[in-house]
């Protein structure tokens, strides 16, 4: 009896297993319903007045040139008249300091230089060779001569009229004072020449007194 309550013991726990093994899964839970959004109501916004605003220019600088795109600067215009003035005042600085034998040379192509072209640089040029004792013989003359023209030229003084004029200045300066020394020369030559004439004068008279004298004594004793 024992043995068939423990078998039915036994057989009904293994269809409890076999039960419990072989039902359906339980159904999950249902999800919660949704909850329906929030709706705000916002007002109507309010009519806003749009404010002018004022048109904005800009002005853009034009772009600065570079060192390369900077235009070169323009070469102010030669004056010819004033590079022959410059070359003149080389050329008659140095006749100053030049040797008697390479200003003589200098005078005979001035001379020539003149004879083909009549410029004023040539006329200054042999002037001032003309008044330069190692050269050869002064010629103020012939010096002066050549300057007046381009002295006496009216108009704006250019270079060469202030160069003419100056060195015509000198000459004329240097020629009145050679006059006045020659004047005064003159004036002693002739000072010592009449002294040389009263010197003879009275040479001679004593000669004749003296030999007038010795005559007389002579007679006397003869008696």
């Amino acid at each position: 009896m024992s043995l068939r309550r423990g078998y039915s013991v036994g057989a009904l726990s293994g269809l409890a297993l076999l039960a419990a093994c072989a039902a359906p899964p339980p159904a999950p839970a249902p999800a919660p319903a949704a909850v329906a959004p929030v709706v705000q109501i916002e007002p109507d916004p309010l009519p806003v007045t749009p404010v002018p605003v004022p048109q904005i220019v800009i002005v853009q600088s034009p772009p600065q040139p570079t060192a390369q795109q900077l235009p070169l600067p323009t070469a102010p215009p030669v004056n010819e008249e004033e590079q022959q003035a410059l070359a003149l005042l080389v050329d008659l600085q140095r006749y100053a300091v030049e040797a008697g034998e390479d200003l003589r040379r200098e005078l005979a192509a001035a001379n020539l230089a003149l004879t083909r072209t009549r410029s004023d640089a040539n006329r200054i040029r042999l002037a001032m060779l003309l008044t330069l004792p190692t050269a050869g013989p002064p010629d103020d003359a012939r010096a002066l001569s050549l300057l007046e023209p381009m002295v006496g030229r009216s108009g704006n003084a250019s270079p060469m009229k202030q160069i003419a004029s100056l060195l015509y200045a000198q000459i004329t300066e240097r020629a009145r004072s050679v006059r006045e020394e020659q004047r005064k020369t003159a004036v002693a030559q002739e000072k010592l020449d009449a002294l040389r004439a009263v010197e003879r004068s009275l040479l001679l008279e004593r000669s004749r007194n003296a030999g007038g004298g010795g005559g007389g004594g002579g007679g006397g004793t003869g008696r």
